[in-house]
């Protein structure tokens, strides 16, 4: 259920996260909000919006960062490989794609050790 947006806050909302580089600031300019428009009240007048373009924001961001993962892999010893798969570790992280952990667990002898039982009175 999305709410209609202003003129004003359309356009904030589309130059955010591009020519505006996710400056809050550069944004309500862009939009042609007044200087004396406080940033605070745009943001908290947009903040579902906001939230939910910068989770795009990171989805479409997502594979350039799958992409510094294998560079980092192919060309380990790149300048910046270290931060550069930071980054693409965190970017990965907050967009749900996470490593994935297996345990496996095996036995090689027929004892196994219980707790005793409780006896009933």
């Amino acid at each position: 259920m999305s709410r209609t947006l202003t003129e004003r806050q359309s356009k904030f909302m589309t130059v955010l996260f591009d020519e505006a580089n996710g400056d809050i600031v550069e944004a309500k300019k862009l939009a042609g909000y007044s200087d004396t428009t406080s940033t605070t009240e745009i943001v908290k007048g947009l903040k579902e919006e906001i939230i939910e373009a910068t989770q795009t924001f990171m989805a479409r961001n997502a594979p350039k960062a799958a992409m510094a993962v294998v560079s980092g892999v192919v060309n380990p010893t790149d300048l910046g490989t270290r931060e550069k798969l930071n980054a693409a570790k965190e970017l990965l992280d907050r967009t749900g794609i996470v490593k994935t952990e297996k345990m496996q667990v095996e036995s090689s002898g027929g004892i196994m050790l219980l707790p005793a039982k409780k006896e009933d009175d």
